[in-house]
């Protein structure tokens, strides 16, 4: 009978070894797989930063790549000693601020109610809602909506018409699924009303969705610039990645290169690329303080329908 025990026992740590074996080739193989996706997203960031910091004449002859030569920081003093640059940044920080906690709070006011069973009408709310994320009017019928709404060249186009994102609103509403209805029924018997409790009690224990939803939003505006592109002429309100794509646009223009400081081809090229860096910075610097709520965020809810 020890004998048979034993054998059990060497038959498992056999098993044991032999799955181990498999998970470690496993991880390996997996950390291998998220090195190459990291070098394949982050190489082409280096180079950016090391053309935006080299020399002209390197840049000319194609010699960088990895590491700046020829250090300068002519491009970025242009950059930054620009008050056309600063204006459109200073303008796209309020623009991305006041659009993310705008969509965040239509975003929460259209998902709380459809939680409600006891809510006439929901499923044909959640029905129309829906739909909208299969179809669009088109541009042209956005245009003429904007139009008959005194909306063109005006601020208000950039904010207004993306407040809500029905991909978004879902993914808050499936978040406020999962939060336990004993809460609710509680804080009712207490007295609470609707508000106080999408206040006191969803709103607490919604933090990683509102940080994975407000980088979504913050992200979306900062990058925007098609909006800008169609309703807006007024330079004075361009974001700063339609002040990006007009430069790079025009850069076949003989005069516009010179108005932009792009006579000179290795100078053009280093200040291209700090241009990009300067529009790309600052938005990365938010992920490190919201990454911890992401997957989180996301993956909670997407877990309860």
């Amino acid at each position: 009978m020890a004998t048979r025990v034993k054998k059990i026992n060497d038959e498992n740590e056999i098993t044991r070894m032999v799955r181990s074996g498999h998970t470690r080739f496993g991880d390996i193989i997996f950390v291998i797989i998220c090195v190459i996706i990291s070098l394949v997203c982050l190489i082409p960031m280096i180079n950016l930063l090391s053309r935006s910091l080299s020399g002209a004449d390197f840049l000319v002859k194609h010699q960088v790549y990895l590491l700046p030569k020829g250090l300068n920081f002519k491009a970025y003093q242009t950059v930054l000693g620009d008050p056309k640059y600063i204006k459109s940044f200073v303008w796209t920080v309020i623009l991305t601020f006041v659009c993310t906690v705008l969509s965040l709070t239509m975003t929460t006011l259209c998902a709380y109610p459809l939680i409600f069973s006891k809510l006439k009408g929901r499923g044909i709310f959640n029905v129309i809602i829906t739909i909208t994320m299969f179809f669009n009017a088109g541009t042209i019928p956005n245009y003429l909506l904007m139009k008959d709404l005194k909306l063109l060249d005006n601020p208000l186009v950039l904010i207004v018409p993306g407040c809500l994102s029905v991909y978004n609103m879902i993914i808050m509403r499936s978040f406020f699924y999962g939060i336990p209805d004993s809460l609710q029924e509680s804080a009712e018997i207490d007295g609470a009303s609707f508000f106080r409790i999408l206040w006191s009690i969803y709103i607490p224990l919604s933090k990683p969705v509102l940080a994975t939803l407000a980088l979504f939003y913050a992200v979306g505006r900062w990058n925007g610039y098609s909006d800008a592109l169609m309703y807006m002429k007024n330079k004075d309100y361009y974001p700063l990645q339609l002040l990006l794509y007009n430069i790079l646009n025009n850069m076949n223009s003989v005069e516009v290169a010179t108005q932009e400081g792009f006579s000179t081809p290795g100078l053009s090229e280093s200040l291209k690329a700090a241009i990009v860096m300067f529009s790309t910075i600052p938005i990365l610097c938010i992920y490190p303080f919201l990454q911890k709520y992401f997957i989180h965020g996301v993956t909670l809810g997407a877990v309860k329908e």
